[in-house]
């Protein structure tokens, strides 16, 4: 309407102008002109009047539409709120139904408790009558049985209650007795069946070696060039080497004699190559030594070397790997002190799968159980606790030092590894022909053991034991107290020390008891 509106005012003043200009015109000149602008101007304002009715004839038909649209839209979504409203309306209304049941539920449950309570209270008052009753009762019989038997009711459950224990006791002993025996004959059972087992599976020869070395030559001219002018060059071989060189009228041989098989060894070597080459005096000699040590260090490093990967044992420090290839020229009893190692590994790890244990930790223990023999300190140490200690250098775990140090009891055993160190050491150590000892010299040596302690007071029995390490002496309970025991150990262990020749260590255990024995008739 207002475009209509505008649309008029501007013919109007379109038409007032026209007027105007008509009227300014001279009235004969322009009337015909005024009469056509005028024409024009009804027919231009008629025109805009029509475009201008049909615009809003138009934009009232658009704005009629968009009314329905947004009456409709409107009046849809109020129906939709009423809608939620009577939901809510209703949800409510039953939640309030659902309240009001529970409410009355709960009240019915109230009056249930109220009255299961008060029939409870009846029900305890009526029982606490009883139990006074029964009390009375309990008391009446008790003073009748009391005047009956002329024992209070203290003393009589006194009775009852010892006569229980002595039962109890007597059973318990009897059940303990027959679990210890079987267990007992089970485990020497099972224990012979894995030694054996673990023998057979690991055989090795026997070797026995000797202190001496016996070196070949093709003639006894050789022997001469040998000792050199005045003995200079023996002098100065047995010098470098540290090996006493024997040449007598042996034909063919020069003796090496030591009691170090490294030195021997080398002084073999040296030898070997001094003949070969012909060249032998005091500056070759010190040379070709010194040639021959470096080639020896090198090959016990390798035979170190070899033996761990032989054995599957990995991780071991450059220096223990050295001292295992320096075994193969220690020798214990006769025997090779690098096959006794690698034969008690192999026992070690097939008695410790036996057993279920540990078998790789079993394997590095038994190789490295006599390390303390070839170690280049040499200490006042018996050979497992230094073993031990090396052991512990190298930052080797616990329970492979407790094997190592343990495998004679010169300390306590705490794990598992350590007994089977131990007697799978003996096993190699003690197949036939593994050691060589005269066998006279050696039951003589054991008897003399044996009787040494019978000359003190006191003294009933003596034994020697694995092999003459461990001496037990047994003494009267009435004739030494156990303070006496201590002093008759020290005394026994210096005269043994003083007076015998033996191997290694000896282990002095005195044992006093005393028994008392009882016949059930």
């Amino acid at each position: 309407m207002d475009n209509i509106l505008i649309i008029v005012i501007v013919a109007i003043v379109a038409l007032a102008i026209g007027a105007a200009i008509a009227f300014l015109i001279n009235n004969s000149l322009l009337k015909s002109r005024t009469d056509g602008i005028i024409n024009q101007a009804h027919n231009d304002a008629k025109k805009i009047t029509d475009e201008a009715n049909v615009k809003a004839e138009k934009t009232a038909l658009e704005g009629r539409e968009k009314y329905n649209k947004y009456k409709t839209e409107f009046e849809t979504q109020v129906n939709q709120r009423n809608q939620k409203l009577m939901q809510a309306e209703q949800r409510a209304k039953q939640r309030e139904e659902q309240l009001a049941r529970q409410q009355s539920e709960l009240q019915r449950a109230k009056q249930s408790a109220e009255q299961s309570r008060e029939a409870l209270d009846k029900q305890k008052e009526a029982l606490e009558e009883q139990r006074h009753e029964l009390d009375k009762v309990i008391l009446r019989q008790q003073e009748q049985l009391e005047t009956i038997s002329g024992l209070s009711a203290a003393e009589a459950k006194e009775q009852l209650i010892n006569s229980l224990k002595d039962e109890a006791r007597t059973n318990a002993m009897s059940y303990v007795n027959d679990i210890m025996e079987e267990a007992k004959m089970n485990a020497n059972k099972e224990a012979k069946k894995i030694v054996i087992q673990t023998i057979q599976r690991v055989a090795s020869e026997a070797a026995i070696e000797n202190s001496v070395t016996v070196f070949n030559i093709d003639s006894d001219e050789v022997k001469g060039r040998i000792i050199g002018r005045e003995g200079r060059n023996i002098r100065a071989l047995e010098a470098a080497t540290g090996v006493e060189i024997i040449v007598d009228d042996t034909p063919e041989a020069i003796v090496l004699s030591s009691f170090d098989p490294v030195r021997r060894e080398i002084a073999r070597l040296a030898l070997h190559q001094l003949v070969t080459d012909g060249r032998i005096h005091p500056a070759r000699i010190e040379e070709v030594v010194a040639k021959v040590k470096k080639q020896v260090e090198e090959e016990i490093v390798e035979t170190g070397r070899r033996t761990t990967i032989d054995l599957g044992v990995h991780g071991l420090h450059a220096d223990l790997i050295r001292l295992i290839g320096k075994m193969k020229y220690r020798s214990s009893y006769g025997q090779n002190l690098l096959q006794h190692a690698r034969e008690t590994a192999n026992l070690c790890a097939v008695m410790a799968s036996e057993l279920g244990l540990n078998s790789k930790k079993a394997k590095r223990a038994g190789l490295l159980h006599d390390i303390g023999k070839v170690s280049d300190e040499e200490p006042e140490l018996p050979h497992a606790i230094l073993g031990m200690k090396i052991a512990e250098k190298y930052k080797e775990k616990p329970e492979i030092c407790n094997a190592i140090g343990a495998h004679h009891d010169e300390i306590e055993m705490e794990t598992l590894l350590a007994p089977i160190v131990q007697a799978c050491d003996a096993i190699s150590g003690a197949r036939p022909g593994a050691r060589r000892e005269i066998v006279e010299a050696y039951i003589k040596r054991l008897n003399d053991l044996e009787k040494l302690p019978l000359s003190y007071p006191g003294v009933i029995k003596t034994y020697a034991i694995q092999a003459g390490r461990e001496l037990r002496v047994i003494v009267g309970a009435d004739k030494i107290d156990d303070k006496q025991t201590e002093t008759l150990s020290a005394e026994i262990a210096k005269k043994i020390q003083d007076e015998m020749t033996y191997p290694g260590q000896v282990k002095i255990t005195v044992i006093r008891e005393t028994r008392a024995v009882s016949f059930a008739k």
